[in-house]
C-alpha cells in the first residue's frame, strides 16, 4: 500500500512538473531580457513576437512602442540582470560594436544602460518630430548601436558625416545624445527643405539633398529606396497599432461604463421595489 501511495505520489509529481513545463512553454516570452544580434550589439525589451521573417521586440509594457527586427539577425536571448528604470528602452553596449550598416569594427568600453527613449523624446521635443519617427530613423541607420561606423564614415546612432555632425555642432558622435539631438535638428532640417514631404526628406537624410534635388524626388538607388520604404513601413506598422490600441481602450472604457450604468439601474429598481413593499 505504502509503495503504491509512493508511486501515484511521484506520477502526480511527474504530472505537474510535465504540465508546470508546458504553461512556461505555452506562455509569450515576457520581461527583461535582451536580443542579441549578430552585429555584435544587443536591444533589451519587455516581450516579443515572431511576424513571419521579422521578429517584435516590444521596448516597453505598452505595445504600441516596439521595433522590428529579422529574426534572421538575432543570435539568442539572455536574461537582463540590471534594474532599468520604468518605460524606458535600454541600449546595452559591447566591447567591440559592429554596424549594421558597415561592418566596420570599433572598440567600445562597456558603460551602464543608456535610456534611449528619454534621449529620443528630449530630442524629439526640441524639434517636433515624432519619437517613433526619430526611432524608425535610428532603427535603419544603426541598428541603435551607438558606435557603429559606415564605410563612407558615418558615425553613431543616426550616422552623422563628420562634416555633418561639425555643422550640427556636434563634438562626439559617438555620443548618444549629442548623436540624437544634431540628427534630428537635421531631419527638422529636410523636413522644412521639402515641405514636410517625408520620403523627399528621408531620401535626403540616407543620400543627401543635392541628389534628391537631382532626380526631384527619391534617387533611383536600390540603397535608398529599401531605406526610405523600411522607415515608412515600420513608422506607419507603430501608427496602426498605436491606433489600435487607442480603440481597445476606447471601447474597454465605453463597456465598462455601459456596464456601470446598468447596475446602478438595477440597484435604483431594486430599491423601487423594496419601497414599494414597505408601502403595503
Amino acid at each position: 500500500m505504502r509503495r503504491a501511495t509512493a508511486v501515484f505520489a511521484a506520477g502526480l509529481c511527474c504530472a505537474l512538473g510535465c504540465a508546470l513545463a508546458i504553461a512556461v512553454l505555452a506562455c509569450p516570452a515576457t520581461a527583461a531580457e535582451l536580443a542579441v544580434l549578430r552585429n555584435g550589439f544587443s536591444i533589451r525589451h519587455e516581450h516579443r513576437l515572431v511576424i513571419g521573417t521579422n521578429t517584435r521586440l516590444f521596448l516597453g509594457a505598452d505595445d504600441s512602442n516596439f521595433t522590428d527586427v529579422p529574426t534572421s539577425d538575432i543570435t539568442g536571448y539572455e536574461k537582463d540582470l540590471t534594474l532599468p528604470s520604468p518605460a524606458t528602452a535600454d541600449l546595452h553596449l559591447p566591447v567591440a560594436a559592429i554596424s549594421t550598416r558597415a561592418g566596420s569594427l570599433k572598440p567600445a568600453p562597456l558603460k551602464p544602460p543608456i535610456a534611449l527613449n528619454e534621449v529620443v523624446n528630449s530630442a524629439s521635443a526640441t524639434y517636433h518630430l515624432d519619437p517613433d519617427l526619430v526611432n524608425s530613423v535610428i532603427h535603419a541607420e544603426s541598428g541603435f548601436n551607438p558606435h557603429a561606423i559606415s564605410p563612407k564614415g558615418a558615425r553613431g546612432l543616426m550616422q552623422l558625416m563628420p562634416g555633418t555632425a561639425t555643422q550640427l555642432g556636434v563634438a562626439d558622435a559617438f555620443d548618444a545624445q549629442a548623436n540624437v539631438t544634431g540628427g534630428s535638428r537635421y531631419l527638422r532640417e529636410l523636413l522644412e527643405r521639402y515641405n514636410f514631404d517625408l520620403v523627399k526628406a528621408l531620401a535626403a537624410y540616407n543620400a543627401g539633398p543635392e541628389r534628391v534635388e537631382k532626380y526631384q524626388g527619391v534617387p533611383p538607388f536600390r540603397e535608398t529606396r529599401a531605406y526610405v520604404a523600411r522607415i515608412v513601413h515600420e513608422y506607419n506598422a507603430k501608427k496602426i497599432a498605436q491606433e489600435k490600441e487607442a480603440r481597445r481602450k476606447q471601447l474597454a472604457a465605453k463597456a465598462a461604463k455601459k456596464a456601470s450604468s446598468h447596475s446602478a439601474h438595477a440597484v435604483k429598481a431594486d430599491s423601487t421595489v423594496v419601497a414599494s413593499g414597505s408601502a403595503h
